[in-house]
């Protein structure tokens, strides 16, 4: 089996952020880290080279690939900021029409800044997504 590309590394989150051209991306970035690390529990770590994640869990799929994950995070690109925060189970489609203004994809949801979307309704769908992801997948415990 190919190894992941994408794997949690040493890189420093803080330094990372620093080093974005745009302030309200830098503002937003920790804004989200203060949200996401008290959602999970978790400090803040890279995974791969643009993604913050926290927490971790282990997931195998029927097709026996397998690989670990952050249980939540983003990344704060140049045209909007993913947030990896939505598993795209019905559960969590209850609290999307009051989210804000977003844009979906399967496994994530753009933002052009945090204050286009309600901080309130992000809890709730982290909060989905942290249960949804424990209870299917193995979750790994910081080392």
């Amino acid at each position: 089996m190919a190894k992941l590309k994408t794997q949690f590394t040493a890189v420093d989150v803080e330094e990372f952020i620093n080093n974005l051209d745009n302030e309200q991306k830098k503002k937003d970035s920790f804004e989200l880290i203060e949200l996401m690390e008290k959602a999970t529990g978790e400090k803040a770590k890279m995974f791969g080279p643009t993604i913050i994640g926290f927490g971790q869990y282990h997931y195998k799929y029927a097709s026996g690939h397998e690989g670990d994950a952050p249980l939540l995070g983003f990344s704060p690109r140049k045209a909007a900021i993913s947030l990896y925060v939505t598993t795209g189970c019905d559960d969590q489609k209850q609290y999307l029409e009051g989210l804000g203004k977003y844009k979906m994809a399967k496994a994530c949801i753009y933002i052009k800044k945090l204050d286009d979307i309600n901080i309130e309704v992000l809890n709730k769908i982290m909060k989905e997504s942290i249960e949804f992801v424990s209870n299917k997948y193995e979750r790994i415990n910081p080392k």
